[in-house]
């Protein structure tokens, strides 16, 4: 090969040598990040004193497996064997864990039962407690939290608890709670696939309270759900926890009927599509606050109306302010698809066991990576937001580095020139300048 003045190589590339031998490189060097914040939150070493699975085999130092899993998904591993990326050059050099074998991390996952996923509950809650005090909690007046439900698609037959669901698709049907704004996963339950949507809900809500209170939510609660949601028990269980809520109804025979007797001259014009109408108005039902949305798409010219007629949204909510202010705030709902999807491109994308509880366990670790991300944008990178998780693993975590060494002191190079160094250079030092756990 001949290179020219400017550094370009004059010839084909396939003359250009290739080898997997370079014992200093690092794949993905950008995780210095989260390690960094990891060992910043005490995760490890928290995983150590809360996983208690007996004398099993793979129940020794949980710390290091679950924090392997963590970093795997982080980088887009959605099965087990992706973690043996962490294994190649020095990557684990820059992890501040020993990386575990795929083999020992389904040892470990398929060790847990369903009172070991409670142990990685309190984990998760843990650590959120800790990232909230640490900088990336809440405003101190009001915190929102959107409940929902997702299916996970599964292909095999031999997926303890998986089964067919209302989508008509094999899978499993948890529970999700996020945080609007942050998009982090504020609590997860694994259920079977014929779960109903509502089924452990007001449980689950309960559940979500009480660990965003513990975890520092000193201000107004404000909980949206769609309306599978819709029940006497999940507005008995906000209720009980001074929890306001915003859910949508189900247009059954009374709501319509409620819906009917709203009049005309009460109905209100508010922003909607360029070629559609929207009008908002309240009523009661049950007593309580009953807010409108119809919608209709204006047919275009010389073309006839699509679907004829106005097209109801309806939702019950004790929340103050008028009907267009709640309306807008009930809309936004939507923002929890994008962390269930951030969710379900990385480490949710697969669940790989078939024993339902280490797929529930594969769960809650597969949330607290999801997390992770959005603490090291919210503390590191200063991202006030929705994160998207592609995102950062293409310009922060994903990029190569090599470590050497020079008058007995390491250091990680990475690539001249890129782009986003900066961010990265100041995001490494506000995190490293968060206290230790002890």
């Amino acid at each position: 090969m001949v290179k020219l003045p400017t550094g370009e190589v004059k010839g084909p590339l396939d003359r250009l040598v290739v080898t997997f031998d370079d014992e200093r490189a690092v794949a993905n060097a950008g995780l210095i990040l989260s390690a960094t914040l990891a060992t910043r939150l005490g995760i490890a070493q928290a995983a150590n004193e809360m996983i208690d699975l007996g004398e099993v085999a793979g129940a020794a130092l949980p710390g290091r497996k679950v924090m392997t899993l963590v970093h795997a998904m982080l980088l887009g591993g959605d099965a087990i064997d992706d973690a043996n990326i962490l294994r190649s050059g020095e990557t684990a050099r820059i992890l501040g864990h020993a990386v575990m074998a795929p083999s020992t991390l389904g040892t470990f996952l398929r060790a847990f039962t369903f009172g070991h996923v409670r142990q990685l509950d309190r984990l998760s809650e843990t650590v959120l407690t800790r990232a909230w005090q640490a900088g990336a909690g809440p405003e101190k007046d009001s915190l929102v939290i959107d409940i929902d439900s997702s299916i996970c698609e599964v292909y095999g037959y031999q997926k303890q608890g998986a089964s067919f669901g209302y989508t008509k698709k094999r899978g499993y049907h948890p529970l999700l709670a996020t945080r609007a704004g942050s998009g982090e996963v504020l609590h997860a339950r694994q259920r079977k696939g014929a779960a109903n949507t509502a089924r452990g809900a007001a449980h689950f809500i309960a559940e979500v309270c009480g660990r965003v209170r513990r975890a520092g939510a000193s201000g107004r609660i404000c909980l949206r759900a769609d309306s599978g949601f819709h029940s006497q028990k999940v507005i008995d269980a906000c209720h009980e926890r001074a929890v306001h809520f915003s859910i949508t109804a189900r247009l059954t025979t009374p709501v319509r009927a409620a819906i009917a007797s709203i009049d005309e001259g009460a109905w209100q014009a508010i922003d909607y599509t360029e070629h559609g109408e929207a009008q908002v108005a309240q009523t009661t039902y049950k007593e309580r606050r009953l807010v409108v949305r119809r919608t209709r798409i204006l047919p275009r010219e010389g073309q006839e109306e699509l679907f004829p007629g106005w097209r109801h949204h309806a939702f019950v909510t004790d929340m103050d302010g008028s009907a267009t202010e709640r309306d807008e705030f009930h809309r936004h709902h939507a923002v929890c698809e994008l962390a269930i999807r951030d969710l379900k491109e990385e480490g949710l994308a697969h669940t790989p066991s078939g024993v339902f509880a280490a797929n529930a366990a594969w769960l809650v670790i597969a949330s607290l990576a999801h997390n992770l991300t959005r603490w090291v944008a919210a503390l590191g990178l200063s991202i006030a937001g929705p994160v998207v998780a592609q995102t950062i693993r293409r310009r922060y975590l994903a990029l190569p580095g090599r470590i050497t060494r020079s008058a007995r002191r390491a250091q990680l190079r990475l690539p001249a020139r890129w782009p986003w160094a900066d961010d990265f250079l100041s995001a490494l030092a506000r995190i490293r300048a968060i206290p230790l756990r002890a």
